[in-house]
């Protein structure tokens, strides 16, 4: 009951303070500076992918230098291979280069939130082969979903202009998928360790990916628009944040660091389909249900998931990733006017099929590039990393 008063009390709180700007109308921004607003923004994406991922996968004790470093490589091997596909025609037309970029990002960032899902039980060699294999499944999705690959989705149906679905649920469900097909008895039975330090960075992380996420929403959305969408993102951050804060003490008596440095930005991830037509009020409470639900799943669903389904989600991304990219797709059905109902939901059910089995698929692969000795450890692939 304690929970539920603190949550209905925090709910009216930022309902109320945000209520009296719902309706204010949004600026537009010259068209002579798009170019550099698009420059300056996938420059923050870079950010959110080499600092704040790679920081926030570093809450593993003795695998920080693997971390890091798989980041580097994930990331190095998105680009080009999205970049020259999409340059070569394959799998939908080609943007300006500016734009390309960007969406090679967003494919970065889908890339690391599906390596988290296995992160600590892959060799360096087997991260690049991952970035190989899904690229082309995160292409295949991103075409029939928002190009009208097939018919099988309607051009301009789903409504995801921050990639809740196709980037963030996409990534959480392919990393569960390889996961589903990869995971070990003996990881089953490892503990994944943290402690201060590694804690201390990861918070680093989330705050770098914090900062910097109304950049990752608002990066294409229309120049009048971003001023508005900048500002959902934020609100929803803020949702999340103070609602994860009151879950963790809720369900667990005291703070939890892991629940603060993942689950506070559950509402960036669920605002991303609404964030350019949300209201301010609706944004707010989109990242206070996201920030809940996110720290549930850490402190419940997480362990009786690796039960059920027997696999190990390293860095939870079901949590924060999965079912908060879900939430936020579904948010769009009742926030905006006119959607094509029944082709918002296509669109969600084939991004699940098409992640779920491609994930599948790439854990049968990887494995055959052998596997690491002991899960979770820097020493079996670094110079000088504690044994």
């Amino acid at each position: 009951m304690k929970l539920k008063r603190m949550f209905l009390f925090l709910l009216a709180i930022m309902g109320t303070s945000v209520a009296a700007f719902a309706n204010e109308e949004v600026g537009s921004l010259p068209q002579s500076i798009i170019a550099d607003m698009h420059y300056n923004k996938a420059i923050h994406i870079m950010a959110m992918l080499l600092l704040g991922f790679g920081f926030l996968m570093v809450f593993v004790r003795k695998y920080g230098r693997s971390a890091l470093t798989a980041t580097f490589l994930l990331v190095s091997v998105t680009l080009p291979l999205y970049i020259l596909g999409k340059g070569n025609g394959l799998l939908g037309s080609s943007h300006n280069e500016i734009d390309n970029l960007i969406f090679a990002e967003f494919a970065a960032a889908s890339l690391l939130i599906a390596a988290g899902a296995v992160l600590g039980r892959l060799k360096m060699p087997q991260y690049i082969m991952l970035g190989m294999l899904f690229v082309p499944f995160y292409m295949l999705n991103e075409w029939l979903v928002l190009d009208n690959g097939l018919n099988i989705v309607p051009l301009g149906s789903v409504v995801d202009t921050g990639g809740s679905i196709v980037i963030h649920a996409f990534g959480a469900i392919f990393g569960l998928g390889v996961a589903l097909t990869m995971t070990t008895k003996k990881e089953l039975e490892k503990p994944i360790e943290a402690d201060a330090t590694s804690d201390r960075y990861s918070m680093l992380g989330s705050m770098v990916l914090w900062v910097f996420w109304p950049s990752f929403c608002s990066v294409l959305v229309a120049p009048d628009q971003v001023p508005h969408t900048i500002v959902n993102v934020i609100l929803a951050l803020c949702g999340s944040t103070l609602a994860t804060y009151i879950f963790s003490i809720g369900l667990r008596k005291k703070i939890n660091i892991a629940d603060i440095a993942n689950a506070s930005l559950a509402g960036g991830v669920a605002i991303g389909s609404t964030c350019a037509d949300a209201s301010y009020t609706a944004a707010a409470i989109i990242g206070i249900l996201a920030g809940g639900l996110s720290t549930f799943g850490f402190a419940v669903i997480q362990s009786r998931q690796q039960k059920w389904m027997k696999l190990i989600d390293t860095c939870g991304v079901t949590n924060l990733h999965g079912l908060p990219g879900l939430m936020g797709g579904l948010a769009a059905l009742p926030l905006i006017h006119g959607i094509n109902m029944g082709g918002h939901l296509s669109g969600i059910g084939v991004t699940i099929v098409v992640a779920i089995a491609g994930g599948i698929i790439t854990g049968k692969v990887l494995p055959l590039m052998g596997r690491r000795e002991e899960a979770y450890d820097d020493a079996e692939e670094f110079m000088d990393a504690e044994a």
